[in-house]
Order: structure tokens, then C-alpha cells, then sequence
């Protein structure tokens, strides 16, 4: 009897599994994925019925299948970077390293006016590790406060500043599912831009809530983060990655970046929920210049600053006024 319980909750939870598998990532596209998720949802509901009347071949039947959609998933589906992607992630960032200068190419410095109409451009730039001055967190917010997309901006000396996100690759057509992010629908890419684009355009034409925390770092690691970005997208170009939603996405993977360099670093829950990071970053004495994780939030939020900036070259130094850890100039 326990053993038909097990087998019963095994099929559900493979059934449940398989229908987005054929949802999310089909063999084929159209109507037909639709119809492949409700043949799959049948057959499971066939070797229910058939555990239940004490007839275990339509289970048999299923084990099979589930079997056949394994092998397709694991060896079938495959990440790529040859598709037709939206022209925000259509190209992908890498760089060199001579000594402490990097050189960037495939970074992105849109002039947007709204989500559909901006000019595209990406340009290469190099930025001088000698000179790097400073490290800020990032985080959206669009609508639950638990859930925000996390970047870090690198400063640097002479005011340039270099954001280094991690990216949804979507292609033309995908709308975001968190879901689908469980179910290989996109891919993964880490995209370098300017602030003027990465950040200007979540809070000015996406209407995104956005915030900065200013990072306080050991010697050295700032330089050595900078260079795991470079790293993971250099590799990124020659072995493209899916997005995974729990343990391939912007949070998840900045603290595998920092823990390279800073060893021992706990886990916490704030680092799957990331609009709870600068509690997190607040746990570990990464955070400076104000005396709580409130007091963070309320100095830090720069949307309404990012609004109200008019020019280009001034954009930086806007959005970091009154920001905690920051030197006013």
C-alpha cells in the first residue's frame, strides 16, 4: 500500500515536471506544445487510474515515457548562442586583460526613450584596474519586495563607471516566466554597460524602483570581483549556460563570484530572495555610512534622482547623492 502511495506521488510529481518541460522548452513550437502537455498530463493520469484499479502496465507505460523525455532533456536541449535574440542581448560581452588595463568589447551603452525606441550601441572600452575606486550594488524592484534584479557598478577614478549584470537571454518573442526559468527557457549571459543605459532605463522607462548601496571591500578584492565577471563571460561566448531561476540568476551568482574572494561567506535566504540583500550585506559588515538596513534603503533610493538627472555626464554623480559610504562632490 505504501509503495502504490509512493509510486502515485512519484507520477504526479513527474507529471507536473514533464507538462512544463513540454511547455516551457518544446520539440516543437506552436499548437503543439499545448497538445504534447495535455498527452502527457493523460498518460499520467492513465497510470493513476491503473494503480488505483491494481493494473500496473500503464504505469510501466509512463516510467517509459518519462524515460524517452529524460534523455531528450538532458542531451536534446541544449544551450545556444545562435538565435534570434532581442537587440538588448544580442551580443555578448568579453574582454583581455594586459596587466591592469581590460579592454571591453560588447558594451552597451543604449540612449533609450522608451522601450521600443533607442539607439543602439555598443562600443569597446578600457578601464585601468589601477584606478578602480569603488564598488556599488545595484537592486530594481518591480513590484514585490522580495524579488529585485541585483548589478554591480565598478567606479573608477577619473568618474567612468561599468555596470556588470546578469542577463536573461531572451530571444524575440519570450516574455519572462519565472517559471520558464526553471524549465531552460532562456539563456544566461553577463552583460557590461554603462550606467547611463543599465540603470537609467529600469527606473526612467520601465518605471523600476531602484536603489545603491555603496560596498566596503578587503584590499584587493574589488580587482579580483571585476576580473570573475570578465571570466564567467568570457566563458559564457564559448560555452553558453540556460538561466536557471534558483540557482543560475543574478543573485545567486554574484555571491558565487564573492565567495571566490571572500571565502566563507554564509549562505542565507536573502540571496534567493534578493530584494533582501542589503540585510544580508548589512549581516556581514559589507555595508558603511548609515546605521541600519532602513536607513540604507531611504538614502540609497536614487529613482526619483535618476529622473530628475539631465545630462549624460552627470548621471553618476545624481544618482549617488546623499547615497551612505559615498563622499559628497
Amino acid at each position: 500500500m505504501m509503495l502504490r502511495a509512493a509510486l502515485m506521488l512519484a507520477i504526479m510529481a513527474a507529471a507536473g515536471w514533464g507538462a512544463c518541460a513540454l511547455w516551457f522548452q518544446p520539440p516543437w513550437p506552436g499548437r503543439a506544445r499545448a497538445a504534447l502537455a495535455a498527452a502527457w498530463l493523460a498518460l499520467a493520469a492513465c497510470a493513476l487510474g491503473g494503480l488505483a484499479l491494481g493494473r500496473p502496465w500503464p504505469a510501466w507505460i509512463f516510467g517509459a515515457a518519462l524515460l524517452a523525455l529524460l534523455a531528450w532533456w538532458l542531451l536534446g536541449v541544449r544551450p545556444s548562442n545562435d538565435r534570434r535574440w532581442m537587440p538588448e542581448v544580442s551580443r555578448l560581452t568579453h574582454g583581455s586583460v594586459a596587466g591592469d588595463l581590460v579592454t571591453l568589447h560588447n558594451v552597451r551603452n543604449f540612449a533609450w526613450r522608451t522601450a521600443a525606441d533607442y539607439d543602439a550601441r555598443w562600443e569597446t572600452r578600457v578601464y585601468d584596474l589601477s584606478r578602480l575606486a569603488s564598488v556599488d550594488l545595484a537592486l530594481s524592484y518591480w513590484g514585490r519586495p522580495a524579488i529585485a534584479h541585483a548589478m554591480v557598478s565598478f567606479g573608477f577614478a577619473d568618474g567612468a563607471h561599468v555596470v556588470f549584470s546578469v542577463e536573461i537571454r531572451r530571444k524575440q518573442g519570450d516574455a519572462f516566466s519565472e517559471i520558464g526559468g526553471f524549465f531552460r527557457q532562456y539563456e544566461l549571459s553577463v552583460l557590461a554597460s554603462t550606467e547611463e543605459d543599465s540603470l537609467r532605463v529600469r527606473t526612467n522607462v520601465r518605471g523600476e524602483d531602484g536603489y545603491l548601496y555603496r560596498v566596503r571591500m578587503p584590499e584587493g578584492a574589488a580587482r579580483a570581483l571585476f576580473l570573475s565577471y570578465l571570466e564567467t563571460a568570457n566563458r559564457l561566448v564559448d560555452r553558453p549556460r540556460f538561466y536557471n531561476t534558483l540557482t543560475g540568476n543574478c543573485t545567486t551568482i554574484v555571491y558565487q563570484l564573492a565567495r571566490r574572494i571572500v571565502p566563507g561567506l554564509p549562505l542565507d535566504y536573502r540571496l534567493l530572495l534578493s530584494g533582501y540583500l542589503p540585510e544580508y550585506l548589512y549581516r556581514v559588515g559589507a555595508l558603511q555610512g548609515a546605521d541600519s538596513p532602513a536607513a540604507y534603503r531611504r538614502a540609497g533610493r536614487y529613482t526619483d534622482r535618476a529622473r530628475a538627472s539631465r545630462s549624460p555626464d552627470e548621471y553618476s554623480r545624481d544618482i549617488r547623492r546623499g547615497v551612505p559610504g559615498v563622499a559628497a562632490g
